[in-house]
């Protein structure tokens, strides 16, 4: 079922959002050639318990999940695409860093990622960045009241699609408020027109994850938890907590 959530509630989100931009603005600046992801999940840390927020990440077991996730952050390096989980590993040079987070505060959840480079980037790793930033925008701009779900699943996937990338099958955003996975599901890839009218008060993660080699397959790792391109491409994955609204889409967890 899909809750629509008040403007009141849509205030409230934002805040906890602000805590994640802030998060992810602190990991980011903390990011460099031999920081291990441990540093950067601390880093989070700090901002969650600065604002008097918890994590949604910490302690969170889905049905596929061996474990629980052990961090504030999912920290996936190169080829994994998502739900990284943060070890001793030190940043190398050159290395592509998708940092996913999320808070919750006095209720509500935000749900954020960003992709960036570590020292000297590589012109494709660039690009590829960029192209899920251009993504997650169209995915945005597409988020209006009168549109349906599938009217944001095809401008993420016609973005990636037409830059030659791929999307990993099965994956895409989610609804967000009480809980971190809300419904509806909102997928990467679709037809427009299709799918759930987009109404006022609706608030959803849209999140695209790219893979460079244009392959949509993917594999977990050992740990149960991230997913790996399997022919070792490196991937990118942007989100924001965005809230439908009369006045056009509202981004919840802006930095």
């Amino acid at each position: 079922m899909v809750e629509l959530k008040t403007d009141t509630s849509i205030d409230a989100m934002y805040a906890a959002g602000q805590v994640v931009g802030q998060a992810l603005t602190a990991v980011r600046k903390a990011a460099d050639v031999g920081v291990s992801l441990l540093e950067l999940d601390e880093a989070a840390r700090e901002v969650l318990r600065a604002a008097g927020a918890t994590s949604p990440f910490l302690g969170y077991r889905p049905s596929f999940a061996p474990v629980p996730f052990p961090a504030v952050i999912c920290a996936s390096v190169n080829d994994a695409i998502v739900h990284g989980i943060p070890t001793g590993y030190r940043l190398r040079d050159g290395d592509l860093v998708s940092i996913d987070c999320g808070a919750e505060l006095d209720g509500w959840v935000g749900d954020s990622a960003i992709s960036f480079t570590v020292g000297r980037a590589r012109p494709a790793d660039v690009r590829l960045i960029e192209t899920a930033e251009r993504a997650l925008a169209a995915g945005i701009e597409a988020a209006v009241v009168g549109n349906r779900i599938g009217d944001i699943a095809h401008a993420i996937g016609s973005v990636c699609r037409a830059a030659g990338y791929g999307i990993p099958d099965g994956f895409g955003g989610h609804g967000v408020g009480r809980r971190m996975h809300e419904d509806p599901a909102v997928p990467n890839e679709g037809r427009p027109g299709r799918g759930l009218p987009l109404r006022h008060g609706m608030v959803l993660a849209i999140e695209p994850m790219l893979t460079a080699s244009g392959e949509d397959g993917y594999h977990a790792a050992p740990d149960g938890w991230t997913l790996r391109t399997n022919d070792g491409s490196r991937a990118a994955h942007t989100e924001h907590t965005v809230a439908i609204t009369e006045a056009g889409p509202r981004i919840l967890t802006a930095r």
